[in-house]
């Protein structure tokens, strides 16, 4: 896999007026992953909208898993151009199954109130173990993944759910995450990559208040439904402060809140996403 996985999955071939196909790319695992559909259809609704408008909203369903490596269509239908808001939605086919579906709406900024979140005081990311580092003697396709293969260098706080969950059971965590190559200078590709990137670890909160880490046998997770809202422009290519909280869980489900800050304590975007958790105890209890 190269070292920027995402710019592969946002090369957008056209196949239609308002239709463009991508491929999701390697993972350890069968399934896609989700980062690439959510991704690339914010991209391919991007191609379809006027100079001057900027997404604020995206909101995504996961109907079906997305195979690794063969190209999916996403076909863009025009819902709404006005004055100051528009609407597009996203349909992602895979062997003509619908796969993925989004709504994504946009805005000719203004002038109006303002205020944001404020970003918590936590630990700089030069300060904190990278992936490779937390995963250094660990073999396998799926350390391999997390340490050198995803596009993005992340630094957990207060560590990482990979093999274990460390100190207390909470549902509340934190982490830097940085691009590991240079953008372009387009305020556009930067929230394409910041979408890219929400899905990686958006569950983890609910995994870490119940002791689970991702390396536990049985736990199966999947993304289910997806929001984001984007507030302010951001680059991805510096240091942005993932802050997490889980909400919920039950049902097989769980649910987390997500706020992205840039490094000076500008509130970028916030996210919010509903996945299945399955763990092998709840399992057995339902047996």
């Amino acid at each position: 896999m190269t070292a920027m996985p995402m710019l592969a999955a946002l090369e957008l071939r056209p196949v239609g007026e308002a239709s463009f196909e991508a491929t999701p790319q390697r993972v350890p695992w069968p399934k896609a992953y989700g980062g690439d559909l959510v991704a690339a259809a914010l991209a391919a609704a991007d191609r379809t909208v006027e100079p001057g408008r900027a997404v604020h909203s995206m909101h995504s369903y996961f109907m079906r898993p997305a195979e690794i490596l063969q190209p999916v269509r996403y076909d863009v239908e025009v819902l709404r151009d006005g004055r100051s808001y528009g609407t597009r939605e996203v349909r992602a086919f895979q062997d003509d199954r619908l796969i993925y579906i989004a709504l994504v709406s946009y805005h000719v900024r203004e002038r109006g109130l303002a205020h944001q979140a404020q970003m918590p005081d936590v630990p700089e990311p030069e300060s904190l173990p990278s992936s490779a580092q937390a995963l250094a003697g660990v073999e396998g396709p799926a350390a391999d993944y997390w340490s050198h293969d995803r596009s993005f260098d992340m630094r957990h706080i207060p560590s990482p759910v990979y093999l274990s969950v460390e100190g207390e059971h909470t549902g509340q965590q934190a982490l830097w995450l940085r691009s590991f190559g240079p953008l372009a200078d387009d305020p556009a590709l930067h929230r394409v990559a910041l979408a890219y990137a929400c899905d990686y670890t958006i569950l983890e909160p609910v995994l870490r208040a119940h002791g689970y880490a991702w390396m536990d046998d049985g736990l199966v997770t999947a993304s289910l439904d997806h929001a984001m809202w984007f507030h302010r422009d951001g680059r991805v290519d510096d240091w942005v402060l993932y802050v997490q909280n889980a909400e919920s869980a039950q049902d097989g489900r769980g649910l987390a809140r997500g706020h992205f800050f840039s490094r000076d304590g500008v509130h970028i975007a916030t996210v919010l996403q509903e996945g299945v958790i399955r763990t092998p105890a709840a399992a057995t209890a339902g047996r």
